[in-house]
């Protein structure tokens, strides 16, 4: 039987996956909205996650080697008869963060079987999508205004490491798919890690953004929140308060994000350190420096003075050629005429050499 949320578990971590399930990039697991047709979503347990009996996901936990179990429902709510595939898959984190599930591993023939699993990106190990097992209801004909329940397992592999293992259950038909989420964790020890690199300022004023890359080092699902400082070179800089981030990181993930920064400084030198937590002990801080310069307030101010500095230039040569200069046939140095006795005679040149005389 699947193991579900308990009261006590970390209630901001699921009001970030409820968020996450309307935002990432495998469709809702209740499709309604977009009226598609037909639904796909977790049957209603005995022990639901929300009240009314439905869940928003799957929660499994077990052992290596475990067998477990539990059950989708599909409602065709047309007139027509519906035939929906089903499948299991990987789920993992785009780059900007967003949670999505590999394609479908494709038949010989070019087209994905029916029931077949996700197909692992190149080099990389076969994840929780290949445990799954719909059996005989890999493929279901609904009737028109039915609902069918189709049990499936998850057989956890005997060498499997403990931890979280994201996936989801994939219906599809005519090219169309909805993704349930299956939040699978193999029981042992657990570790909340992560590391912050790469970080960066981008853009000026008000449009300055902080980049940074966020790697999950452990082995459970982690929702960071992220705190933003500056140090200028003339104290304390305003920055971001601490906040929660929109974004499930995955085991093994990285995301690359930005944090608008409206209060980054016109004029300075700052130093911008980014520090991130996460339930279960996880910390981390990057930083980096950047020069804030109003580079066009400047070339206008130099420009300005090079204006300057060219109109005194132009008036100091006005003012040095419009003065007389007085020759040899003007006088000597005291003003008496040149070869008269008292005249200063000129100083007589030397050769230079180099030797000492």
């Amino acid at each position: 039987m699947p193991v579900l949320h308990s009261p006590g578990r970390d209630a901001r971590l699921l009001l970030v996956l409820l968020a996450a399930a309307a935002l990432h990039t495998v469709p809702a697991a209740s499709a309604a909205a977009d009226k598609p047709g037909w639904t796909a979503e977790p049957a209603a347990g005995t022990a639901a996650a929300r009240p009314g009996g439905a869940r928003p996901y799957f929660y499994l936990e077990g052992a290596p080697a475990a067998v477990l179990e539990d059950r989708l429902a599909l409602t065709n709510t047309t007139d027509q008869e519906r035939t929906v595939t089903l499948r299991g898959a990987d789920a993992h984190n785009t780059a900007d963060g967003a949670l999505a599930v590999r394609p479908a591993a494709p038949a010989p023939g070019g087209v994905p079987a029916p029931g077949a699993v996700s197909a692992p990106a190149p080099g990389a190990v076969p994840g929780a999508g290949t445990w799954f097992s719909f059996g005989a209801g890999a493929t279901v004909k609904i009737p028109p205004r039915t609902r069918a329940v189709v049990p499936f397992t998850v057989t956890v592999p005997p060498a499997s490491s403990p931890g979280d293992h994201p996936a989801a259950v994939i219906a599809a038909e005519a090219g169309r798919e909805v993704g349930v989420r299956v939040h699978l964790r193999v029981s042992g020890p657990t570790l909340a890690a992560l590391t912050v690199e790469d970080v960066a300022v981008r853009g000026r004023g008000a449009a300055s953004v902080v980049a940074y890359t966020l790697v999950n080092r452990g082995n459970v699902a982690l929702a960071p929140e992220v705190d933003i400082r500056a140090e200028g070179a003339f104290g304390e800089v305003p920055g971001r308060g601490p906040r929660a981030v929109p974004v499930e990181l995955l085991p093994g993930q990285r995301s690359e994000l930005t944090e608008p920064w409206p209060g980054a400084p016109a004029l300075d030198r700052v130093r911008v350190t980014v520090t991130v937590t996460a339930s279960g002990g996880a910390r981390a801080a990057g930083a980096a420096s950047a020069w804030f310069v109003p580079w066009r307030a400047a070339g206008w101010t130099g420009l300005g003075l090079l204006g300057l500095g060219g109109t005194a230039l132009g008036a100091l040569f006005l003012v040095r050629g419009g003065r007389p200069r007085r020759g040899p046939a003007d006088g000597g140095a005291d003003g008496g005429p040149a070869g008269t006795p008292g005249a200063t005679p000129p100083a007589p040149q030397h050769e230079l050499t180099g030797a000492s005389r």
